[in-house]
């Protein structure tokens, strides 16, 4: 098992669902396929996806839902099996 860190690539908000009523793009202990979408950044009311770059399990986030975050900050981390 190895251990992939998600990193936010821009400063702004992130968000773990797409609005307030929506389920959360994933929680912790979920299986998540690469590619998948994680959260949203919001930059000036501009949403970027953060996606998983690894599959595995997605064993915590780093921040909360509407925390501010930082480029290269520890957003979530994903357990792989390779």
């Amino acid at each position: 098992m190895a251990v992939q860190e998600v990193h936010s690539p821009l400063p702004g908000t992130f968000y773990r669902r797409s609005s307030p009523e929506a389920p959360p793009y994933a929680q912790e202990g979920d299986l998540i396929e690469a590619g998948a979408v994680i959260g949203l950044i919001e930059v000036m009311k501009q949403f970027t996806e953060l996606q998983a770059e690894h599959g595995g399990t997605l064993l915590a986030f780093h921040v909360e839902n509407g925390d501010p975050v930082e480029p290269g900050q520890l957003v979530a981390v994903i357990e792989t099996a390779g």
